[in-house]
């Protein structure tokens, strides 16, 4: 008679940090270099019918030929809302997992029950683990909109959300926020990187077999990265990052990660008493809104994955008054910016080394692009010497660290966008080489800061 083996039990060290598993503890997890991340947990070998065992519902346990399968168009469904729409595709695909990170108080709430409110053609489930169904109830009324057709459902156990999601078999379930759900199986706290990882798991197996499409909410850590295991964000199919300031108005929406679409797109709202307005045209708000004759402002023409848009850029350079001169930029990055002044200093000759450089990105927003480097230069050195620049003048170049200017992707659709909104003049590297010279705007080339120094404040 044979005799059936007991399950064995083994201790791993997983990190919670990036979530890899080792057998054995050391000091610096080998995967993410984070310190002092790896925590102890019991592993039991040798049960038949556990989570290795599963496989990905509809795919099929043999090999078939790459040319032999058929290639169908997703089939995808409108969330009433244009911007969102678009940047997911066209929509967002039936039995995919969407994941929205974003900081405490961006708005991540409110777009994912704005969703099902502007879109009661959809029978939705909105599962919140983080607030009573009063307090939904009493944003869902301050942002208004129908909410005939939205299911409300406190709750963060998992096996009690996916039973209510299979007898209610809604169009669209959105579970708010991951951080806060947990399953009974498994022997540790919610928001752990054993939990998040399982419910995530879950919840991809749960929309591919049903095909109903599920968005996540997530929290960030204070480094801006989504809160938990790194594979979170591998198990999803769309990652969407909500940015901006919370003391601003405007808020971007940025695709981080899509597998039914491109990841070079962005939508703009605007955080309004209603909840989140989106802004289909972000340039008309961004540009300039002050009289005429204003120092220390300049416009930049920035691309932000394949959108062009506008946005002025703030500079005010004064005396240092305590000796030690400060430096400090909100909306872009301060050590770049302390890059741009050695360069004026060193290569142009401008002395900024004992006076106060405050800079500001107009709408609150967070700016990488390095086409905005010659709008700051040119703010700064409006600031400094109380000569305003005209509102019909924009720049597009990076600034090297030799004082030349240098050239930026896509220079005609910037300049295109420009003469659109109203600009007569637009100022690019001397290196800029264009495919079709934009129509109704003046070219002017500058290939250094002494050049465009000259032909801007001559």
């Amino acid at each position: 008679m044979a005799v059936k083996a007991s399950p064995k039990s083994k201790s791993v060290w997983f990190c919670t940090s990036c979530g890899n598993e080792f057998p054995k503890w050391m000091g610096q997890c080998p995967a993410c270099k984070e310190w002092n991340t790896l925590q102890e947990r019991e592993m039991i070998s040798g049960v038949s019918g556990g989570r290795g065992a599963q496989h990905v519902p509809g795919a099929s346990r043999k090999p078939v030929r790459l040319k032999e399968v058929e290639a169908t168009g997703e089939d995808r469904i409108s969330l009433g809302s244009t911007e969102v729409d678009r940047l997911l595709g066209g929509g967002i695909v039936k039995g995919s997992l969407v994941l929205i990170g974003g900081e405490p108080g961006i708005g991540k709430s409110t777009l994912s029950l704005q969703l099902p409110l502007q879109s009661p053609h959809l029978k939705t489930l909105y599962v919140t683990g983080e607030e009573s169904v009063k307090q939904v109830k009493m944003r869902a009324d301050r942002l208004g909109g129908d909410s005939s057709n939205c299911l409300i459902f406190s709750e963060t156990l998992m096996d009690s959300i996916l039973a209510e999601a299979e007898e209610a078999a809604p169009d669209l379930m959105i579970v708010d926020s991951v951080q806060t759900m947990y399953c009974s199986g498994v022997e540790s706290t919610a928001g752990s990187v054993s939990q998040i990882k399982e419910t995530a798991a879950r919840l991809l197996r749960f929309a591919k077999e049903s095909g109903i499409p599920v968005i996540l909410i997530g929290h960030i850590t204070k480094e801006g990265a989504i809160a938990g295991p790194k594979i979170l964000e591998h198990i999803v199919d769309v990652v969407l990052q909500f940015e901006g300031e919370n003391r601003g108005a405007y808020r971007v929406l940025r695709s981080i990660k899509n597998r039914f679409g491109s990841t070079s797109e962005l939508a703009v709202f605007e955080m309004t008493g209603t909840g989140l307005r989106e802004v289909s045209n972000p340039s008309e708000l961004l540009i300039p809104q002050h009289e005429d004759g204003l120092s220390g402002t300049a416009v930049a023409a920035m691309l932000d994955g394949v959108r062009p848009f506008l946005f002025e850029v703030q500079a005010l350079v004064s005396s240092a008054v305590y000796g030690t001169a400060q430096r400090s930029a909100t909306g872009f990055d301060v050590r770049r910016l302390n890059m741009l002044l050695a360069v004026l200093e060193r290569r142009a000759g401008f002395k900024l080394s004992q006076k106060d450089v405050f800079l500001n990105m107009a709408g609150g927003l967070r700016v990488t692009d390095p086409a905005a480097d010659l709008a700051v230069v040119c703010a700064v050195l409006s600031s400094n010497f109380d000569f305003p620049i005209p509102n019909d003048v924009c720049f597009a170049g990076e600034v090297g660290l030799s004082g030349e200017i240098r050239p930026v992707s896509q220079a005609e659709r910037r300049a295109t966008e420009a003469a659109r909104l109203g600009f007569k003049k637009v100022f690019l590297s001397s290196y800029t080489r264009f495919d079709r010279k934009p129509q109704g705007i003046e070219v002017v080339k500058v290939a250094d800061i002494p050049a465009l120094v000259k032909a801007l404040f001559r």
